[in-house]
């Protein structure tokens, strides 16, 4: 087995104990429980972990709050919404998250498209409102702070307000789920070129490059009054959700500006984004909101060159960048090149609403690898929807928990069990001490933290259709196992 790792200097050494509970998930049998020692003796280590080694520090795990999740917890009985929230946010809960991601405005998770202004030409904001917030997705926020009180969000749009666009609608390109006119999809490139609605749908490899051609003019207006009244906007959002009670500490000016969608979004080229968060979103905030961080995201771009582009220009006006899908592929590039800006998994990966097994071990993959190429904060897409997880926009999607609308059931899909593996035990303030990434030529992975308690995690999948065993050193001595065939593994300290 080839030996893998990544490993940084750390001061305190490792508290010595010598047994390990061991915690074991597989599609048959979840969350099994037995005990195990570490040896002087071992295999050849997949992963070595000294006592001077160190790393990032690991911060939060959260989740986003959409209103079809919304709609998805209220087909359950009382006791049982209880029980499901119980379970994702409160302390003593499986899954420990602290913090929320939002919108302003609509996202493709919402039941339709809706703005909080939908006024054109109210550059003063006399009618922006977040009513409809009020009456949806905060109700479901306030759900989840009942149980865990002190969560904390951050926010990005997926679309400015139809008003404030190039083509004067929520989406990017027309498809047979709005009612945007097929002649006006010529904007994104300026030409007549053939553009694909569904392209972000693709799973998998996207022929190596997504998207596969760039937009080449911003959606968003690029007018000063436009500019600096969406800019005001984002004040007031964040102001009006503290009178709610529900902090906003971070803003992302948009999500996926590099998916052109037929649900609601909006392209912007590199030249438009550094103008708006340099001179508009940026200096808005510092007057108005100046404790509220700015992060640039979300990437979703493999093309590293034009990530790079918009970065350097920005480097010095945010805090950290929100990385997804493909921009996965260049974390480690992007945690050498900016060591001084924080990487978050912005959104974890939807799948296509099969809510299966195969589903649970891709989120495993995703959480090993976002987190060991250096991202500090993990974000799960939606926590529970029924059915196949359908959108307005005709996309299936997956989950953490899957309602079956018929019979007002819920169960925990195996995306619950991924994530319980990891957030149940590595607590905010963890380091993350050493990292193998998958061995594709035997499907395992692992990964070690090192708690604010000084307790080590380490936890190991196998994605192949046999046990496989695997070795990981712990400082001199090593921690030997058996991993089942398609299993997640998490081993804590006692």
């Amino acid at each position: 087995m080839a030996v893998v790792a990544w490993a940084w200097m750390l001061a305190t050494p490792f508290v010595k104990a010598q047994t390990f509970t061991q915690y074991t998930t597989t599609e048959g049998a979840v969350w099994q429980q037995s005990r195990t020692s570490l040896t002087t003796k071992g295999g050849e280590p997949m992963l070595r972990v000294g006592s001077q080694d160190t790393g990032h520090e690991f911060r939060a795990w959260g989740t986003c709050f959409n209103e079809l999740d919304l709609d998805a917890i209220r087909l359950l009985e009382p006791k049982a919404q209880q029980e499901v929230m119980h379970g994702l946010f409160a302390p003593d809960g499986d899954l420990h998250f602290t913090r929320g991601r939002l919108t302003m405005n609509a996202n493709d998770y919402s039941r339709a498209w809706y703005s909080c202004d939908t006024v054109a030409g109210d550059f003063g904001l006399k009618y922006f409102n977040i009513e409809h917030d009020k009456q949806n997705v905060i109700q479901l926020i306030k759900m989840a702070q009942k149980e865990q009180p002190n969560l904390t969000f951050w926010m990005s749009p997926w679309s400015p307000p139809a008003w404030m666009k190039i083509n004067d609608d929520y989406p990017v390109l027309s498809s047979r789920y709005n009612r945007q006119p097929k002649e006006k999809d010529y904007m994104l490139y300026d030409s007549n070129e053939v553009t694909d609605p569904d392209e972000m749908k693709l799973l998998g490899d996207r022929t190596g490059v997504f998207p596969r051609r760039l937009a080449t003019q911003d959606y968003m207006i690029q007018d000063p009054r436009y500019l600096q009244a969406y800019a005001n906007m984002f004040c007031r959002f964040v102001e009006l959700y503290a009178a709610e009670g529900i902090p906003i500490d971070m803003v992302m000016y948009q999500n996926e500006a590099y998916s052109y969608t037929p649900y609601p979004g909006c392209a912007w080229t590199a030249e438009g984004t550094q103008h708006f968060n340099h001179n508009y979103l940026k200096p808005t905030f510092a007057k108005r909101l100046p404790d509220v961080k700015l992060y640039l995201g979300t990437f979703n771009t493999n093309r590293l060159d034009y990530v790079e582009k918009i970065v350097d220009g920005l480097k010095d006006d945010v805090m950290g960048l929100g990385i997804q899908w493909e921009c996965r592929e260049h974390l480690a590039e992007l945690h050498q090149r900016y060591p001084d800006l924080h990487l978050i998994s912005s959104e974890s990966e939807c799948g296509n609403g099969s809510m299966d097994w195969k589903a649970g071990e891709h989120t495993f993959f995703l959480l090993h690898d976002y987190i060991g190429r250096g991202c500090d904060e993990y974000f799960i897409w939606n926590f529970i929807l029924c059915d196949r997880g359908t959108s307005a926009w005709g996309w299936n999607q997956n989950a953490l928990i899957h309602v079956d609308s018929k019979t007002k059931q819920h169960r925990l899909t195996a995306e619950y069990y991924a994530v319980k593996h990891f957030s149940h035990f590595v607590t905010p303030g963890s380091r993350m001490v050493g990292y193998c990434p998958m061995q594709r030529e035997d499907g395992t992975q692992a990964i070690v933290f090192r708690r604010p308690d000084g307790k080590r995690v380490v936890i190991c999948g196998n994605v192949s259709d046999v046990a496989k065993p695997i070795t990981v050193q712990l400082d001199k001595k090593f921690l030997n196992a058996t991993l089942k065939a398609h299993s997640f593994n998490t081993f804590v300290e006692k």
